[in-house]
């Protein structure tokens, strides 16, 4: 089964001002991304704005993504919804367009005890092939649910497709902890952005990055140089790239990473109602942040 790994990249999901999916800018910010050198794409999650959007719109997107990608990099749709019944139905649609896995986050808003989110994912897993890999997705200041390293250890103990996490919370012993699922063998990715390098001298096997759908360059250059053995230049670029998950509110809000793209060249359109696009002065303000970071910048071209 394929996993994800590397610089795995979270996707914005382009809308028009009358809040209607954008595809051809769908297709553009694909190619961007695969162009710039991402390992895999992981669209309609947070930074998708997935729960603005109707099921019929997700397998829009979807489809329009994995065609775009045509087995050029790997892609994992994030299937997780409001409901189990969504979420089945999300998860049985990404595997008949070719999509090469599903994450899936913890059920959101309403609180979930362990054993309710357990059922929940075992029943997802099993709606799918066995040979169909699924990664967990935690992230508890969103959807107000943890999910327990314990509670991961019994799911995959239950299921043979759910391969790892995805983890969005700086939490190193949380993250840790996930290591250790099935003796060491669970595929962990951190969420943190500006946390990458530490997370893969820990063991995991990159990040899942909002700030990377609009600046890939920097987070490409610190897997690769890690790769590599060559700490120093990984170390470099790491700074690098912290220095635009700064600039870029680190993901809490996807705006900033429209404009960025706007920024260099890529029209992602706007954000879906009620989150409202930047105002002018802010649109400025990171426009001159930007220009000066790319200016002292050893991965990007401008």
């Amino acid at each position: 089964m394929k996993k994800l790994y590397g610089i795995t990249t979270a996707m914005v999901t382009p809308f028009t001002d009358e809040g209607q999916i954008d595809l051809e800018k769908t297709k553009d910010v694909t190619d961007f991304l695969i162009n710039k050198g991402v390992d895999c794409l992981f669209p309609l999650g947070t930074t998708g704005e997935m729960n603005k959007l109707s099921v019929e719109e997700r397998k829009l997107v979807a489809e329009t993504i994995v065609k775009q990608a045509n087995n050029r990099v790997t892609v994992f749709i994030q299937t997780g919804a409001q409901t189990q019944e969504d979420t089945i139905e999300l998860a049985q649609h990404a595997k008949r367009i070719g999509a090469d896995g599903i994450g899936v986050v913890t059920p959101y808003f309403l609180g979930t005890n362990d054993a309710e989110m357990e059922e929940f994912y075992v029943t997802v897993a099993k709606s799918v092939p066995s040979d169909f890999p699924i990664y967990l997705y935690n992230i508890p200041q969103a959807s107000a649910n943890e999910l327990l390293p314990e509670v991961a250890q019994r799911i995959a103990d239950r299921t043979e497709n759910v391969i790892g996490i995805k983890y969005s919370y700086p939490d190193f012993v949380r993250l840790s902890e996930y290591l250790h699922i099935n003796n060491g063998d669970f595929s962990v990715l951190t969420g943190t952005d500006r946390l990458l390098l530490p997370a893969l001298a820990m063991g995991c096997d990159g990040t899942v990055s909002g700030v990377s759908s609009a600046y890939p360059e920097p987070f490409v250059a610190t897997y690769q140089a890690y790769q590599e053995g060559d700490i120093e230049s990984a170390r470099k670029y790491q700074k690098e790239a912290a220095a635009y998950c700064v600039a870029l509110k680190g993901g809490a809000n996807m705006s900033y990473f429209k404009e960025a793209l706007k920024h260099r060249g890529v029209d992602a359109g706007v954000m879906k109602k009620p989150q409202l696009d930047l105002h002018q002065k802010d649109i400025a303000s990171l426009t001159d942040e930007l220009k000066s970071l790319e200016r002292h910048s050893a991965t990007i071209q401008v």
